[in-house]
């Protein structure tokens, strides 16, 4: 009995260190990403960047792919947690599509990827090129515009807005949001408030 618990002690620390390595890994991965797209990450890169054994990286992700994968699902999941999630707590409508914005606005000044937007930054990368990471990339653009859509429409239905096309009004507001990116990269000071601006016109009472 001792020694069965004493293997389930082993086998839970090496699950824990090996959730570790594939964390720290991670946040190293979409770093890089975000600067010099997913064609960027090898193991050799991301070994010589965190001091860990290539082979050990390679054990965790098998191939390229794999890696290039996990990237695109562990940057998405660190935007949901930043931006999708604190919204939460607004009513649906304006107020939760404002506070969207302002946590996508916090997103991309501080910003949360080195490079600034993890999709904006990779999205052209795989645009024309059929495959799973293009599928996984677009699921997350798709995703976010929906969910601009849905607030735009709850905002129209409660009155708060005047009737509008709330799928065109999205795709507009994130096309906003994706060249503010650019432009914020690029130094722009006014890029934040400009998008701002943009984007109250969408909101303009009913």
């Amino acid at each position: 009995m001792e020694g069965d618990q004493r293997t389930a002690e082993i086998t839970d620390k090496r699950l824990l260190r090996g959730a570790r390595t594939r964390a720290t890994v991670l946040r190293q991965a979409v770093d890089i990403a975000s600067l010099d797209g997913l064609e960027g990450l090898s193991f050799g890169r991301l070994a010589a960047d965190t001091g860990l054994s290539k082979a050990g990286i390679q054990t965790l992700f098998r191939t390229k792919e794999a890696l290039q994968l996990a990237a695109v699902d562990y940057a998405r999941d660190r935007f949901v947690a930043a931006v999708v999630e604190p919204a939460r707590s607004e009513p649906h409508g304006v107020a939760r599509l404002r506070a969207l914005i302002e946590h996508w606005m916090v997103y991309a000044e501080t910003p949360l990827f080195t490079g600034g937007c993890f999709r904006v930054a990779t999205m052209a990368e795989y645009d024309s090129k059929p495959g799973p990471i293009r599928d996984a990339l677009f699921r997350d653009q798709r995703d976010w515009v929906r969910l601009l859509a849905r607030e735009l429409r709850a905002a129209a239905a409660a009155g708060e807005i005047a009737e509008l096309d709330a799928d065109l009004a999205a795709f507009q507001i994130d096309a906003v949001l994706c060249a503010t990116n650019t432009a914020l990269r690029l130094g722009d000071p006014e890029a934040a408030d400009r998008a701002r601006r943009i984007v109250e016109g969408f909101l303009a009472p009913a």
